[in-house]
């Protein structure tokens, strides 16, 4: 469990969300696929991207707790952070998916 700490690279993070460096679009649109979707494929994969990193930090409270050399106390507090903000996105892009659809079913039609 090496949890090293990587430099911020922005046009990566840029690109991954879907963007150019100047905040625009890129120019290729997302399509849905034929399993139901790009939304529901990647709200399952950023839920367990957020339960990965929270089963990666009780192993590593465990291996601190058991005075494992491999494993810094400094390592497992950025993962726990880490970890408590990616529950806390999760938790807040729920919300607003439950708002949205509440706001949906309440249109007249």
């Amino acid at each position: 469990m090496d949890l090293k700490l990587k430099p911020f690279d922005f046009n990566q993070a840029v690109a991954r969300a879907g963007l150019r460096p100047d905040g625009l679009p890129l120019a290729k649109a997302v399509t849905p696929t034929a399993d139901g979707g790009s939304f529901r494929t990647a709200m399952a994969d950023a839920l367990r991207s957020v339960s990965d990193s929270q089963n990666q930090v009780v192993a590593m409270q465990r291996a601190v707790a058991l005075d494992d050399p491999r494993v810094s106390l400094e390592q497992t507090m950025v993962a726990m952070q880490k970890a408590q903000l990616g529950f806390t996105a999760a938790v807040q892009v729920r919300n607003r998916l439950v708002s949205a659809y509440t706001e949906i079913m309440n249109m007249q039609v």
